[in-house]
């Protein structure tokens, strides 16, 4: 479960952690940043907008401005190489109020030394499945892999994570401080739109996936599936030009973005999710923001946005099962489902989890 303070320490909480000054200050430190196109980025850009909206004085400490290098084995990746010296010096110009890390990179690795050397109260997210993705890479066992996850979050004081499945995935491996930190979607530009009768020029149904062409995403696991109808990929990455080459009855349209993504979200008939590591899948929200049932795997994320609302989509262990009964669900139950999700709801929920790491941090210290 979900960590939560008690009646107690929240009233407590509300009378020391509130704000002093306006406007609170706070730095994001983040490995994952433009030109990449990710949940993780998607995510701390719609964060950011809100908490502006809400007073909050947002720094970002991310890879630019430092010289960087490609990510072995995942060349789009840059890691950054920045001395501790220069990475503190940022930290402390920014003169932050809270410390949130976001990624377990090279910068969220010295951000997280400065504030054990500084005494800085911080909090961290769970994005991605960190030691999932390394070792499908890399000959490193997971692990070792989740020795170092549970060394890097535990330091902090709150560890956001946007499901309540993974948070109790988390929790058994030993992560600690565990806080929830859902998601939302852009109403307005993700909207149900007038079906073509052959989209992209194919028969329908269209079942679609959006996302990076890469390992993790599982994409064989869709591209092989015997379905009626056609299928679309949009997205880019390491992956591309081989799918391209091993399916070529399959429409690989490369990225979208802003209303020709959204357009072209609303022409499927069926969104496929069929990857197994993702921590939430921002996708999903956009599909089912679109008036498009979703079809998926019973793991982390699907299963939690899903759950309870099976006129919205299908998740079962046969992704060709949950496809064929996404296709019978209801465009206007997807679309029902979505406007539950708001990214105002979930800021307020993301600055409320640093306030309490701080607040936790700061008690700890006194003590």
């Amino acid at each position: 479960m979900l960590q939560r303070l008690s009646d107690i320490d929240h009233r407590t909480w509300m009378q020391e952690a509130t704000p002093t000054v306006t406007p609170e200050r706070l730095l994001i430190v983040t490995d994952a940043w433009h030109p990449q196109v990710n949940g993780v980025v998607r995510s701390i850009e719609n964060t950011n907008r809100e908490l502006a909206r809400m007073g909050v004085d947002v720094t970002m400490l991310t890879p630019e401005g430092f010289r960087s290098i490609p990510c072995p084995t995942y060349p789009e990746i840059r890691l950054s190489i920045a001395s501790y010296r220069r990475v503190a010096a940022r930290i402390a110009k920014a003169k932050p109020s809270y410390v949130h890390i976001a990624t377990e990179g090279p910068l969220g690795l010295t951000a997280r030394r400065w504030c054990k050397k500084n005494g800085m109260p911080f909090s961290t997210t769970y994005h991605t499945r960190f030691p999932e993705y390394v070792s499908a890479r890399l000959p490193i066992p997971k692990s070792w892999l989740y020795a170092f996850v549970r060394w890097f979050h535990n330091a902090g004081f709150g560890c956001m994570v946007a499901t309540p499945s993974l948070a109790n995935e988390l929790k058994a491996k030993g992560i600690r401080n565990l806080l929830p930190w859902t998601r939302g979607i852009d109403h307005e530009l993700f909207r149900p739109q007038a079906l073509e009768a052959e989209p992209f020029g194919l028969k329908r149904p269209i079942f679609m996936t959006v996302g990076r062409v890469a390992l993790e995403k599982n994409l064989p696991a869709f591209l092989d599936l015997d379905l009626p109808g056609s299928k679309v990929v949009i997205g880019d990455g390491p992956a591309l030009a081989e799918l391209k080459k091993l399916y070529p009855d399959v429409l690989f349209t490369g990225p979208k973005f802003g209303e020709e993504l959204a357009t072209a979200y609303a022409q499927a008939d069926v969104f496929v999710f069929p990857s197994k590591t993702d921590t939430f899948g921002n996708t999903i929200l956009e599909a089912l923001a679109s008036g498009v049932p979703v079809a998926a795997y019973p793991v982390t994320g699907p299963a939690d946005i899903l759950g309870g609302y099976e006129k919205a989509g299908a998740v079962h262990h046969d992704l060709t099962e949950a496809c064929l009964t996404a296709l019978t669900c209801s465009r206007e139950e997807a679309r029902a489902l979505a406007l539950t999700y708001t990214w105002e709801a979930a800021t307020k929920q993301f600055i409320g989890n640093v306030r309490v790491a701080n607040y936790r941090g700061r008690m700890i210290r006194r003590a």
